[in-house]
């Protein structure tokens, strides 16, 4: 009998590796790390916005607190000008008052003795 050799072929082609399927804590691991991952972002997201806001509160606050003593200042020197402009009524007031009782009464005083003259002029004349 014979041995019988088989010719050896030149390139050996060898069988693809079974597909093994993934682990399933392997893969439920994996999408926890990524899900805690994006609510890191978030959370990281989030501080910064509130950071941002608490950051414009502040300056809006500062603002609004260096307005309302603007505010209070304007009142206090409009209080101050509305007395001035009272008192300068007064005294315009007065001074009228004055002007009137010494020179028009003064006039109406030396008028009056001139009508009453006159008065009698021409009731002497309507006589004659």
């Amino acid at each position: 009998m014979s041995t019988y050799v088989p010719d050896k072929p030149a390139t050996i082609v060898p069988f693809a590796p079974s597909p093994k399927q993934p682990d399933v804590s392997i893969v439920a691991d994996d999408s926890g790390r990524s899900i805690i991952a994006l609510l890191q972002k978030a959370a990281d997201m989030a501080k910064e916005d509130c950071a941002r806001a608490m950051d414009l509160a502040h300056k809006l606050s500062f603002q609004l607190r260096s307005s309302e003593e603007r505010v209070k200042e304007l009142e206090a020197e409009a209080g101050h000008f509305r007395d001035r402009a009272t008192r300068a009524e007064a005294w315009l007031l007065r001074i009228h008052n004055e002007v009137e009782q010494t020179f028009f009464q003064k006039k109406e005083r030396e008028q009056r003795p001139d009508d009453h003259k006159f008065r009698l002029g021409c009731e002497t004349a309507k006589a004659g």
